[in-house]
């Protein structure tokens, strides 16, 4: 149901090369490229995620509360991604692991401008 969630940056070429880095480690592309905002999906028709500059001019700041999840299509992944993200420059708000009754894996960061954001995968049951 999500088309795209937009992240405000301060630093949109910071931003960007911070995805663009990340994002790239699951094949996702630039299908945006302006120069207030820059958007990246796996597929046309998929979900994006993207940076902006606020269209008001005022500081962007993070949300208390906000927390895009991106779907992986594995545990390995999220490690990766997790991993990834934390050589990028983001900072650890959970690592990477099971949670719940243990169905789905999560790993949780926030970007360099201090955005929250999780990488999660379902766990598959065992036989």
């Amino acid at each position: 149901m999500i088309g795209y969630v937009t992240l405000g940056t301060n630093d949109i070429d910071k931003a960007t090369e911070f995805y663009e880095a990340l994002l790239g480690e699951i094949g996702a592309k630039r299908v945006v490229d302006e120069d207030h905002l820059k958007m990246w999906s796996v597929a046309r028709g998929q979900p994006m995620l993207g940076v902006i500059k606020p269209h008001d001019g005022k500081v962007a700041t993070f949300g208390n509360g906000t927390m895009p999840a991106l779907l992986m299509d594995s545990p390995e992944t999220v490690s990766k991604m997790y991993a990834k993200a934390l050589d990028l420059g983001a900072t650890d708000e959970g690592a990477p692991g099971p949670r719940g009754a243990g169905h789905l894996f999560f790993g949780y960061f926030r970007d360099p401008e201090g955005h929250k954001l999780a990488v999660y995968a379902p766990v598959k049951a065992k036989d």
